[in-house]
């Protein structure tokens, strides 16, 4: 199975993008999915992610703000980017997880401007 990460640009300040990550083959097996991202020269990060049940997590600077969902019938990963601000500037990757494997997608760009 393959990621394929979409739906990156650039947007105001206060504006809003949606994010999707697209698999190659049934996500149904992945416990785990969801986004981290990446700012140059730091640690990936954690954003969101949702269990194969629905449960979520999110990481605290986009609490409220985004929202993590799954569509296992179309093997797809979204992230619904609200309220963007400028700090949400990074590379984002799609992950999936299952025990004793994990994939990452490529990385899609936000940029937010003020």
């Amino acid at each position: 199975v393959q990621l394929q990460a979409s739906g990156g640009g650039l947007v105001q300040a206060g504006g809003s993008l949606r994010l999707s990550c697209a698999a190659s083959g049934s996500i149904l097996s992945f416990n785990w999915m969801g986004w981290y991202r990446q700012a140059p020269g730091k640690q990936r990060e954690m954003v969101a992610l949702i269990s194969n049940i629905g449960s979520t997590t999110y990481a605290e600077a986009v609490e409220g703000r985004f929202t993590v969902s799954r569509d296992n019938a179309e093997n797809t990963v979204y992230l619904e980017m609200n309220s963007l601000k400028f700090e949400d500037t990074v590379v984002y990757y799609c992950n999936g997880w299952r025990r004793g494997s994990e994939l990452w997608g490529q990385g899609t760009l936000v940029t937010v401007s003020s």
